[in-house]
């Protein structure tokens, strides 16, 4: 019987753990992330010729090392094997939600959406071009229904594919001319060393210039640390020349610009 690892990942009160209890219903337990005190629930089932070991990562806004939950999930999209990491997500509250789901998509995570909570969405009036907007980003959008669990052969079908094949979704990711060359440019020199490149290069490149702590600490171990950390300081002052705001505020409105452009075209909400 193959194997897949699965990690589920999205904001607070999107129903994941409602997806993880449906899918792993008695066979699952609780403890604790090695040596932190964040609780975590892991359970397994079979389906079809397949274990699928599930993981339920804490509910996140976002990746960064600002709390130890966030630290916990992105570790596991990181350094944990896993095969795929389902986003579950309120289609109400997409543009939220989108946010985590653009910072999983800069770490290089194997993702498939899992668009829950459509009846409100419906309700509400959003119309979701779900075909296009897998397009957009790159990996495939499966709707579901965590309360009634329908959606989940397809789900679970889409996420067997996915696991065979690693889809690079930082191609995807439009963040203006500017911000682009200059990733560039601290993503070439991050590339010279093979011990940095266990995660992509523009994710990197990004929480340096975001001053996360944690990834600091590990470019300072590189034998190219003073040249990658020159140019980060190099492209954070340029990027302030430009507009007027830190390297961290940059980043987050292009973030913000790259969903707002998804919404636009793949959801159609009234006047």
């Amino acid at each position: 019987m193959k194997e897949c690892i699965v990690g589920l990942a999205g904001n607070p009160n999107v129903g994941k753990t409602t997806v993880f209890n449906q899918l792993t219903g008695m066979h699952q337990h609780v403890g604790n992330w090695p040596g932190k005190t964040v609780e975590r629930a892991e359970g397994h089932f079979d389906h079809d010729d397949t274990r699928f070991d599930v993981v339920d990562l804490p509910g996140n806004y976002a990746l960064s090392a600002h709390s130890i939950e966030e630290i916990v999930s992105r570790d596991f999209i990181v350094d944990d094997d896993s095969d795929v990491i389902v986003n579950v997500v309120d289609a109400a509250n997409l543009e939220r939600n989108l946010y985590l789901t653009v910072q999983m998509m800069e770490l290089g995570a194997n993702l498939v959406m899992a668009l829950n909570m459509n009846d409100f969405a419906k309700k509400k009036e959003h119309i979701i071009d779900i075909k296009l907007m897998a397009e957009l980003l790159g990996f495939p959008v499966v709707e579901i229904n965590a309360k009634n669990k329908d959606g989940f052969d397809e789900l679970l079908s889409t996420v067997k594919k996915v696991a065979n094949k690693h889809i690079d979704t930082t191609q995807k990711l439009v963040y203006g001319p500017e911000l682009r060359e200059h990733l560039g440019d601290l993503q070439a020199l991050i590339e010279k060393d093979v011990n940095l490149t266990d995660v992509p290069a523009m994710w990197t490149a990004i929480k340096l210039l975001e001053k996360d702590a944690i990834v600091i600490e590990k470019v300072q171990k590189s034998k190219y640390s003073s040249q990658i950390l020159r140019e980060t300081d190099k492209v954070a002052a340029h990027l302030a020349d430009i507009y007027n705001e830190g390297a961290e505020e940059v980043i987050a409105n292009a973030r913000y610009a790259f969903i707002d452009g998804l919404m636009n075209e793949a959801v159609s909400k009234p006047a």
